[in-house]
């Protein structure tokens, strides 16, 4: 029957595109759907630059992930014959005993990788357009930087069509439903069946999977850009990724400010990592500056990067969609072994797409995969 597929991926964001992509590479007759068009910006894929690094602070059980990933979008920027991923290193600054500080460490100890201790001074010396809290340690990875998020999901989606995907956008899932033969979806468009789905919606997650009640939750997370005032905040003159863990006032909970070098020579990108309001539903969520949410970065930038504006000029507003232990969801379905789901990302993922899409397509496909993520099982959180 020519109208059944052999995989529907439902959700077409950072890692739904590299799904669809793995297998359509593998000569499988695959379907994307999406409610919204290609690499869009209503989700959590957007917005110019994501970092990249290996020296992983969450968990060192991340690391083999990564460096499979830094395989992967080598062979993707190969195939479409364009760049994706800037080299530009990573600069980690924090107390010594900070997540981001005794973290990044660990995962260097334990898989070896290359990584600089460095004082403050030292620092501040180096990259000129920091101020680094004298009591601060400064780790830096020189084979971190950062990908091109919308150049990333769109060229997943062009290779994963030339590999004779179709896609389906603009089309909103009614609902699915699965038996042990085949997976029907449901959307404003029709119906369309195959013998097996990837679930990979995002922000939607939680209502598209309502039946495993996962416990996730949707946070709205500011991005700003800000004009420079000097060069050394450029990516041509060595200026790197950046993350600041700052302790808290007060005892109160540290909070994390990130960010990239100048890629236009005019303006900057820094975002808060930590907080973030919750959304309740990622269809309507407020997109417009608030006071609240430049107050803190502007007071970020007058203490830690002098040479900026401290007023925005420009923002954008992406989803975190978070876990309870902040860690993913990458698995089979518990009552549906022929429905594979990716979710959970909490902000932190967009770097392991181009690995956990081959990982979804192995379990779509295969049934297992590989790939070490065991410790990313749905049955953690149930």
């Amino acid at each position: 029957m020519s109208d059944i597929f052999d995989v529907i991926v439902l959700g077409t964001g950072g890692f739904g595109c590299s799904a669809l992509y793995h297998l359509a590479r593998r000569g499988l007759k695959v379907l994307g759907v999406d409610r919204f068009g290609a690499a869009h910006d209503r989700g959590s894929s957007h917005g110019e630059t994501r970092i990249i690094r290996k020296a992983y602070f969450e968990h060192p059980d991340y690391v083999p992930l990564l460096l499979r990933a830094y395989d992967l979008w080598g062979e993707l920027e190969a195939e479409s014959h364009q760049q994706l991923f800037w080299q530009c290193g990573l600069m980690l600054a924090g107390l010594p005993e900070s997540e981001a500080i005794s973290g990044a460490r660990l995962s260097a100890k334990q898989h070896t990788l290359n990584v600089e201790n460095l004082t403050a001074t030292e620092a501040s010396h180096r990259w000129p357009g920091f101020r680094i809290p004298d009591d601060f340690d400064v780790v830096f990875e020189p084979e971190a930087g950062f990908l091109k998020v919308e150049a990333c999901v769109q060229t997943h989606l062009d290779l994963a069509i030339a590999h004779g995907a179709r896609l389906q956008l603009n089309a909103p899932v009614v609902s699915w439903s699965a038996s042990d033969r085949e997976v029907r979806v449901q959307t404003i468009n029709g119906e369309f069946v195959a013998k097996s789905l990837v679930i990979t919606a995002g922000a939607w997650s939680a209502s598209v999977m309502a039946d495993l009640n996962l416990p996730l939750q949707v946070l709205r997370k500011p991005l700003f850009w800000h004009q420079t005032s000097s060069t050394e905040y450029n990516l041509g003159s060595g200026m790197p990724t950046f993350y600041f863990e700052m302790p808290g006032n007060n005892g109160g909970e540290a909070r994390s400010f990130y960010g990239f070098p100048s890629i236009d020579n005019t303006t900057l990108k820094v975002a808060e990592h930590s907080g973030g309001d919750t959304v309740s539903d990622p269809l309507f969520v407020d997109r417009e500056c608030r006071k609240e949410d430049s107050q803190p970065i502007a007071q970020f930038v007058q203490s830690c990067l002098p040479k900026l504006n401290p007023q925005a000029s420009r923002q954008a507003v992406c989803l975190y969609t978070v876990t309870p232990d902040r860690h993913f969801v990458v698995d089979r379905h518990p009552q549906h072994p022929n429905v594979v789901i990716g979710c959970g990302f909490s902000g932190h993922g967009f770097k392991f797409t181009s690995v956990l899409g081959e990982a979804l397509a192995d379990l779509a496909t295969d049934g297992h995969t590989k790939q070490p993520i065991g410790f990313l099982r749905l049955s953690r959180l149930q």
